[in-house]
């Protein structure tokens, strides 16, 4: 909380206390509890150095003109502790002290503007980043910022900076102010040179949150036991990674030279292109291959080798779906796994909401705390996380958010599917990917099947295939047909008839929202088909992936009736595919389900997969949707005019789709670079969603139903939730969780069906029973309730 001297008498008297009493203390900066001998404590001289130790580190990492910066801060940024009020409060005494912004306000008063973002990170290493003057958000978010802005901390704390910087004996006063980096004392425009500080910020923030945590960490670890004060989990190096991957890749490879194939060959040739540019300097990368080329290996061959030549730490794979990502940890696990050990469970590090965190501790508890402490700050060799997780550290304010900022520098990130960026932070998100391509040793790999058009706001990316175009025309790449039905609607009825009579036992159908799937889906015979929604919860989508995937090897019926989930990464091959009118790069991630590895291709001797467009009854949900749809139909028509056809796989009509697609949309919607250019972070981090989530409401379910009435997995885990609200017993629900909209959630709770904990989570009641959630189709309402389910 933080001091508000509202009065010269107020102050006067804390200055009288600080000077007389500072003087003739010793200062400390954490205390054991119950510990009362303090010869045990942790001094402030200590934890300085500790914690200037690791961000000088941390910094020069990134760039060696950095470690001043990281010295000053590690120096400064407890300086309020120095208070006897605090001192005090350490001993038990119930003050309320706000400590950190002394060393802002400190730097404030040596120079104001040079320090501007040392001290944004001193300030907010534990509120987190601030707005700088003002908290108006030009009424552009539901709910006002209400941290302090910069400018009021250092009022408030500018008289006990004063005066901790007159108490004797504090050597760490004298430091000298770091200089200014090359790039920010360039003549530029000021908006473009302010959103450079805005990085530069979040950087400096991100080194001390996690400095100033690991070295409090060791701390209290080591008044308990013997901890090493490196306080790091050790895992093998890149090199070690790399050889064992390539290794494992290379036998692969070997295994198929003997059953030559296209699709082989257009593996290969990717995987030698990502081999041979791997030796490339830092910059940004196009990976464009198409669906089914193997981008999952060569990718992540090329990030290893092009790290090691490039002296980088760690390679950062993200990935939009929680759905796939399992699938790709999965697959790398095995690559980097030693021989005879099955999976690699120590080197790489999955960081999502999806994670089942008490099957993880339950079956290997081991590898599960080396997880759970490496998602801190992802200091790991390998990280597999989400979207959501990668750009809300770039963008937040929040200091757990953004203390893995720093390990994103002097990294290879692979930013698996690009074009599913939201396109209302294009503009922003290509200017922080510049930014850290440029100035802080980040390598960014855009891989992509459908390119978007994004050169123009990168600046130069370098194509890891030479010929992404000849690529899309390889005879592997061209595995299937695609007929255009988009004239007339079709009803589901009539689509459900042909998905029964198109001579297939095996057919996917994909559609916009969860009510079209479970409504199809019921038209379909009940032991021929397989549902796949958003309305199951995580756990219940992975086992009916797998069944379905299952159905498929063994050659039994499988008519999958799916929302978009299904599209990206599932290892699923179909012969036929219908999928609902949708944006150029949906309609390709749905080519890539069907012929994937190109064996009927092959019998047949000319494309034998078929894609079929269809325009459906009813429209997507949410404009973004409908405007992805849109600009496909507007390509279709073009190219039937100049007497082609849209081609979906030919990066060049790919390209030409986005310009459209973009064309209708505002690329930065929410004005975040405005807001950047202005220092305002708090700001920032509140118009920065990546998934708009203010229509839904998570709901746990109990499922699965046993037949013998035992409870499922998911009515225990919340029932332990309900006794014990806790970190861990709140992970464990996410395996369990729908996300529904707020009308449906209100008829759940009516019902009796679920309550409200906490006014964020609905917890099942003993009324929720098999009539609300079905096996089949997870969450179920009544017909005239289906509509809200859309997505």
């Amino acid at each position: 909380m933080e001091i508000r001297l509202t009065n010269v008498s107020s102050r006067r008297n804390l200055l009288c206390r600080l000077e007389q009493k500072g003087r003739l203390m010793k200062f400390y900066a954490h205390s054991i509890p119950g510990e009362t001998d303090q010869t045990r404590w942790e001094t402030m001289t200590e934890h300085e150095e500790r914690v200037a130790t690791r961000c000088k580190e941390f910094l020069a990492r990134i760039d060696p003109s950095l470690e001043p910066w990281g010295e000053v801060l590690g120096r400064w940024h407890d300086l309020g502790k120095y208070q006897p009020d605090f001192q005090r409060r350490l001993t038990g005494e119930a003050l309320q002290v706000e400590h950190a912004g002394a060393g802002a306000a400190l730097a404030a008063s040596r120079s104001p503007i040079h320090t501007i973002p040392m001290q944004f990170a001193i300030a907010g290493h534990h509120a987190g980043l601030a707005n700088q003057i003002t908290n108006d958000t030009k009424k552009l978010v539901s709910e006002p910022v209400t941290r302090s802005t910069l400018r009021e901390r250092l009022i408030q704390n500018r008289d006990v900076a004063r005066v901790v910087s007159k108490l004797a004996g504090l050597e760490t006063l004298d430091l000298p102010l770091p200089e200014l980096t090359t790039w920010l004392r360039e003549e530029r425009d000021s908006d473009s040179i302010n959103r450079q500080i805005d990085v530069f910020t979040r950087v400096l923030f991100s080194a001390l949150v996690d400095a100033d945590r690991l070295a409090t960490q060791w701390f209290y670890e080591s008044s308990e036991s013997e901890v090493s004060e490196e306080m790091r989990t050790e895992f093998e190096s890149l090199k070690v990674l790399r050889d064992r991957f390539d290794g494992y890749v290379d036998s692969l490879r070997a295994e198929k030279h003997s059953r030559r194939s296209a699709i082989n060959e257009l593996r290969d040739l990717v995987l030698d292109s990502c081999r041979k540019k791997a030796s490339s300097t830092g910059g940004i990368f196009s990976l464009t291959v198409p669906t089914g080329g193997g981008k999952t290996f060569s990718a992540m061959s090329f990030a290893l080798n092009h790290a090691i030549h490039n002296e980088l730490d760690r390679v950062i794979i993200v990935i939009p779906y929680t759905s796939i990502i399992r699938q790709n940890a999965n697959v790398y696990r095995k690559a980097f796994a030693k021989p005879n050990e099955g999976l690699d469970l120590c080197n790489i590090i999955e960081h999502h909401s999806a994670i089942d965190t008490q099957q993880a501790k339950e079956n290997n508890p081991e590898a599960e705390k080396r997880r759970e402490q490496a998602v801190e700050n992802w200091d790991a060799p390998v990280i597999v996380t989400t979207s959501v997780q990668f750009f809300e550290t770039l963008f937040s304010d929040h200091p757990s958010q953004c203390r893995k900022l720093h390990r994103i520098a002097n990294s290879v990130v692979i930013l698996d599917e690009i074009q599913t960026i939201p396109p209302q932070y294009v503009i922003p998100i290509t200017d922080m990917i510049r930014e850290l391509s440029s100035r802080y040793k980040t390598s960014i790999v855009l891989s992509t099947a459908t390119p978007p058009a994004l050169k123009e706001h990168l600046g130069e990316v370098r194509e890891i295939v030479d010929d992404p175009i000849g690529l899309a025309k390889h005879p592997a790449a061209r595995r299937v047909q695609t007929e255009w039905r988009i004239e007339n609607p079709t009803t589901y009825e009539e689509l459900a008839n042909e998905l029964k009579t198109n001579g297939h036992q095996q057919s996917l159908a994909i559609v916009h929202r969860r009510a079209d799937a479970a409504n199809l889906a019921k038209m379909l015979p009940r032991n021929h088909r397989m549902h796949l929604s958003a309305q199951m919860c995580p756990e219940h989508r992975i086992q009916a992936v797998d069944e379905i995937l299952r159905r498929v090897k063994e050659g039994e019926p499988c008519l999958a009736v799916t929302t978009q989930l299904i599209e990206a990464g599932v290892d699923l091959d179909m012969p036929i595919v219908y999928r609902a009118l949708a944006g150029a790069d949906s309609l390709a991630q749905a080519a890539g389900r069907c012929d994937r590895e190109g064996k009927r291709t092959v019998a047949s001797g000319y494309p034998a997969g078929k894609l079929i467009v269809f325009r459906p009854e009813t429209k997507p949900p949410g404009q973004t949707l409908q405007d992805a749809a849109d600009a496909s139909l507007t390509m279709w028509n073009l190219k039937a005019l100049e007497g082609s056809e849209f081609d979906v796989f030919d990066p060049d009509h790919c390209r030409e789709y986005f310009q459209h697609f973009y064309g209708t949309k505002m690329l930065d919607q929410h004005h975040l670079q405005r807001e950047r250019a202005s220092l305002n972070f708090a700001n920032v981090a509140a118009l920065f969603e990546m998934i708009e989530d203010g229509w839904s409401f998570p709901v746990v379910v109990p499922w699965p139903f046993n037949e013998d009435g035992s409870h499922g997995e998911g009515r225990r885990r919340s029932e332990a939730f309900r006794e014990s609200p806790n970190r861990e017993t709140s992970r464990a629900l996410q395996p369990y969780i729908v996300q529904v909209p707020k009308q449906a959630a209100s008829i759940l709770v009516e019902q009796g069906v679920i309550e409200v904990m906490f006014g964020s989570i609905g917890i099942p009641t003993d009324l929720f029973n098999p009539t609300w959630y079905s096996d089949e189709f997870g969450l179920t309402f009544d017909e005239g309730e289906m509509s809200f389910l859309q997505c």
